[in-house]
C-alpha cells in the first residue's frame, strides 16, 4: 500500500522568502545584515516546521553604496535603483507565491509594494497596513534627518523625490491605506497624511481600543475595494523592552504577543498579497530573543487555518474524537486564542487538567528549567526530583505510599491491579475470584478492564471480552452497595462526583456512608479524584465534603498543571506493599520533570488555597444561573467550580448549546447530550465568571425549550 501524501495546500500559496539587504535609507549599514542573519537562524525552516511552505529565494544586495553624507540627490538614486530591482523581482516571482521579504531599513518598502501592485494590477487595487512607530512619510523637501528611511510612504502615496516615487508601478491609493501603532513624527508627516486621507491608528487609540479591534479596523480598510492587501511590519512599533534590536526604538509600543495574536487574524483572509518585516538589528540581538519574535510574527500571519489544520486531523487521524469546530494556539490564564486571532473563554479547563490556568509562568518555569537539567530516567534509576513529590504527597494527603504514573486511566489500573493482589494476599480471596465494584454512569477510563466497568454502550460495543470479576451498583445507593458485596469483593471504586456522567452529585453522606460499609466488609473504598481532586469542588478533595478518608486515592489531571500528563496512586502500606519490583511499573512515570511540576502545582495550591474561592464562586455562579434559568433548563447542579446544567431532553441538545456558545467566545462541552459542562480553571475571576454566565444564559435563553 503506498504511503499518504500531503494534502494539498489549497489556496495557501508557497512563501517566498525574499531578502532584501539594503540599508540606503538609513543612518548606519546595521539593517542590511538583518536577511542572512534571520535564514542562519533557520527562520524559513521554522515556518515549514509550523505548517507553512516556505522557500529561500533570493537576497538582493545593492551595489556599494554612496557614502552616508553623501548629497541628498546621490543617495535618493542608489535607494531608487535598489527599489526598481526590488520591485522587478518581486512582480516577475510565480503568481502562485506569497513573498515574506526581510529588510532592510523601510526605505526597501518603496520596491516591496510597487512590486506586489504590479502583482495585483490587472485584478485591482493594493491595500496595505503599516505597522510603525513612525509615519516614514516625510519628502527630500520635509525631512529632518535626512534619512530615505524616514520617506517610503509619502513616496509609496506618489509624493517626493522622482527617485522613489517613480519606481514603476501603481501608487497607493491612500483610502486603502492605514498606519498602526504610530507614536514618534513630526507635524509635516501628520499633515500630509491628514491631508491624503491616510488613517493613522496611533498608540493612544491602540491603548485605549485594543490592538485587536484597532487590526480589525485596519484590516476593513486595506481590504475593502481591493484585489489583496499587505502588511509592512517595522519592528520598531514593537515596545524596545521586547525588540530592542531595531534601529530606531520608541517606548511604549505595541505589546509582542499581542501583535502576534492580531497577527493571527491574517490567516483567515484568502486576499494577503505579502508581508514585509523590516529594520531587524543582528547586533543588537546576541541571545535571539529578537530573532524569534519575526519568526512569531511570520508564522501568525503566514500559518494554516482551521479548515486546513482541521482537513489534515480528519484526514491522518483516527476519528475517535469529534472536536469542535476551532483549533486553538495559545492560551493564557483563563483565555484561548484560535489559529485566526480569535479569543475565547476557556470553560473547559480541559477536563479539569488546567486548574491554575494555560501557561501559568510558575509551572512553565519549572518545566523549563527541568527540561533544561533533566527530563527522563525511567525508574530503573532513581531522579532527585520524584522522592521530593513523593515525599510531598505522601504528607499532603496523609498516606504512607504513592505510585507515580502518567495518565488517570494508568491510575486507575494500578489501583485495580492493587486491589486484586491485595484481596488475595491481605484479605484472603481465593485465585482468580476478586471482584471489583463500580457505579453506574461511573467514567474512569477507556482501557479495557475500565470499560468492563463502565455502563455506556458506545464505551464497551466492540471492545469485548471483558476480565471477570467486575460488578456495578447505582450511583448514589449505599444500600445496593451493601447488597452487591461478597467475600471476594476487593474494592468498590468510586467518583465523589461523576464529572464525565454528567455532574451528578451524590446525596450528601453518601460516601461517609459507603465507607463505614467497607470497613465492616474488609472492602477498599477507592475514590477515583482524578477530575474531582486538587480544588475543583470547593475542597481540596471531593471526598473531604463527607469528611472520608479512602482506603485508596487517585489523583490526575490538574497535578499535571496542564502543561504534563501526572497522576498517582496513594495508599497506606498494607496495601502498596503487595507490590514488589516487576509487578508493575511504567518508563515515563515519576519522571523528573513531571515531578517538576507536580512539585511546584502542589505548592501553589497550598499558597493560594484556590478550592476556597472554587467553593464561594461555584455557589455563586450556580446562584446566578438559577436566578436566570432559561426554559430550556431541567437542572443546574455542582460542586465548586465543576457545574452541570442539564437541558430538557426533548429539547435543543447541549451539542448545540456549545457550538453556539463557541460562536459567542466561550469554550465548552457537552458531556451525556444533554448537559453542558462547566469546569473552568481555578484562577476566574468573578467578573469573568459573571460574563460567562450572562453569555450561557443568553445564548439558551434563544434556543426553544421543546423540538
Amino acid at each position: 500500500m503506498p504511503p499518504p501524501i500531503p494534502l494539498s495546500r489549497g489556496s495557501r500559496a508557497t512563501v517566498r522568502v525574499v531578502g532584501a539587504a539594503a540599508a540606503l535609507g538609513a543612518p548606519g549599514a546595521g539593517p542590511a545584515a538583518a536577511p542572512d542573519a534571520l535564514l542562519a537562524a533557520g527562520l524559513p525552516e521554522r515556518l515549514n516546521i509550523r505548517g507553512i511552505l516556505a522557500e529561500a529565494d533570493a537576497v538582493l544586495r545593492p551595489p556599494a553604496p554612496p557614502a552616508l553624507d553623501a548629497p541628498m540627490a546621490e543617495r535618493l538614486a542608489a535607494a531608487g535603483a535598489y527599489a526598481r530591482r526590488l520591485a522587478d523581482h518581486l512582480a516577475a516571482l510565480p503568481a502562485d507565491s506569497l513573498p515574506l521579504v526581510l529588510g532592510g531599513d523601510h526605505s526597501v518598502a518603496v520596491g516591496t509594494w510597487r512590486g506586489i501592485a504590479r502583482r495585483l494590477q490587472a485584478r485591482g487595487a493594493l491595500g496595505l497596513i503599516w505597522i510603525d512607530a513612525h509615519l516614514d512619510s516625510h519628502t527630500d523637501a520635509s525631512t529632518h534627518s535626512g534619512n530615505i528611511h524616514g520617506m517610503p510612504l509619502a513616496a509609496l502615496l506618489g509624493e517626493g523625490a522622482e527617485a522613489l516615487s517613480g519606481v514603476p508601478g501603481p501608487r497607493l491609493d491612500p483610502a486603502h491605506v492605514c498606519v498602526v501603532g504610530a507614536r514618534a513624527w513630526e507635524d509635516e508627516e501628520l499633515e500630509r497624511l491628514t491631508r491624503l486621507g491616510v488613517h493613522v491608528f496611533t498608540m493612544h487609540e491602540v491603548r485605549r481600543r485594543g490592538l485587536d479591534t484597532v487590526f480589525r479596523d485596519a484590516l476593513a480598510i486595506a481590504r475593502n475595494g481591493t484585489a489583496g492587501f499587505g502588511v509592512s511590519l517595522d519592528l520598531d512599533a514593537v515596545d524596545p523592552a521586547a525588540m530592542p534590536a531595531v534601529l530606531c526604538p520608541e517606548p511604549d509600543g505595541l505589546d509582542a504577543q499581542a501583535l502576534a495574536d492580531a497577527l493571527h487574524l491574517l490567516r483567515g483572509c484568502g486576499d494577503v498579497a505579502a508581508l514585509e518585516i523590516v529594520e531587524y538589528l543582528p547586533e543588537r540581538d546576541p541571545r535571539g530573543g529578537c530573532a524569534a519574535w519575526v519568526a512569531a510574527f511570520a508564522e501568525a500571519a503566514l500559518g494554516p487555518g482551521t479548515h486546513a489544520l482541521r482537513e489534515k486531523e480528519h484526514r491522518f487521524g483516527a476519528h475517535n474524537y469529534a472536536p469542535l469546530p476551532v483549533v486553538f494556539q495559545r492560551g493564557e490564564g483563563v483565555w484561548l486564542w484560535d489559529v485566526e486571532g480569535r479569543r475565547y473563554l476557556d470553560m473547559m479547563g480541559a477536563y479539569s487538567a488546567a486548574a491554575f490556568g494555560h501557561s501559568h509562568p510558575r509551572l512553565v518555569r519549572a518545566l523549563t528549567e527541568q527540561a533544561g537539567r533533566l527530563a527522563l530516567t525511567s525508574r530503573a534509576f532513581s531522579n532527585d526530583r520524584l522522592p521530593l513529590l513523593l515525599e510531598r504527597l505522601c504528607v499532603m494527603f496523609g498516606y504512607r505510599r504513592a505510585l507515580p504514573v502518567n495518565t488517570g486511566l494508568e491510575a486507575v489500573e494500578t489501583a485495580l491491579k492493587a486491589a486484586r493482589k491485595w484481596a488475595y494476599q491481605v484479605k484472603g480471596v481465593p485465585t482468580d475470584a476478586a471482584e471489583i465494584i463500580a457505579c453506574h454512569g461511573n467514567f474512569h477510563g477507556r482501557s479495557i478492564a475500565i470499560v468492563g466497568l463502565s455502563s455506556v454502550a458506545q464505551y464497551r460495543h466492540g471492545f469485548g471480552p471483558f476480565p471477570p470479576g467486575l460488578k456495578l451498583v447505582p450511583y448514589g445507593d449505599p444500600q445496593a452497595l451493601e447488597e452487591a458485596i461478597t467475600p471476594s469483593t476487593a474494592a468498590f471504586l468510586v467518583e465523589p462526583v461523576q464529572a464525565e456522567g454528567g455532574i451528578i452529585v451524590p446525596p450528601s453522606g453518601y460516601l461517609s456512608r459507603c465507607a463505614e460499609i467497607c470497613r465492616r466488609h474488609n472492602v477498599l473504598l477507592i475514590a477515583d479524584e482524578v477530575q474531582t481532586g486538587l480544588g475543583r469542588t470547593g475542597r481540596l478533595l471531593g471526598c473531604d465534603h463527607d469528611g472520608v478518608r479512602p482506603d485508596g486515592l487517585i489523583l490526575g489531571k490538574a497535578l499535571g498543571g496542564g502543561l504534563l500528563p501526572v497522576s498517582a496512586f496513594l495508599a497506606d502500606n498494607a496495601v502498596m506493599d503487595v507490590f514488589q519490583p516487576g509487578d508493575h511499573g511504567s518508563t515515563f512515570g515519576g519522571n523528573p520533570l513531571g515531578a517538576a511540576v507536580a512539585l511546584e502545582v502542589l505548592d501553589l495550591l497550598f499558597e493560594t488555597r484556590i478550592w476556597e474561592h472554587a467553593e464561594r464562586l461555584g455557589a455563586h455562579l450556580r446562584e446566578r444561573l438559577a436566578a436566570r434559568r432559561p426554559p430550556c433548563v431541567r437542572e443546574i447542579r455542582g460542586r465548586g467550580l465543576l457545574i452541570g446544567i442539564e437541558l430538557h431532553p426533548d429539547g435543543p441538545s447541549a451539542a448545540l448549546a456549545a457550538e453556539l456558545l463557541l460562536a459567542r467566545g466561550l469554550a465548552t462541552r457537552d458531556t451525556h447530550r444533554s448537559v453542558l459542562r462547566l469546569s473552568p480553571p481555578l484562577i476566574i475571576d468573578q467578573d469573568t465568571a459573571e460574563w460567562a454566565v450572562d453569555t450561557i444564559c443568553d445564548v439558551l435563553a434563544a434556543l426553544p425549550q421543546r423540538h
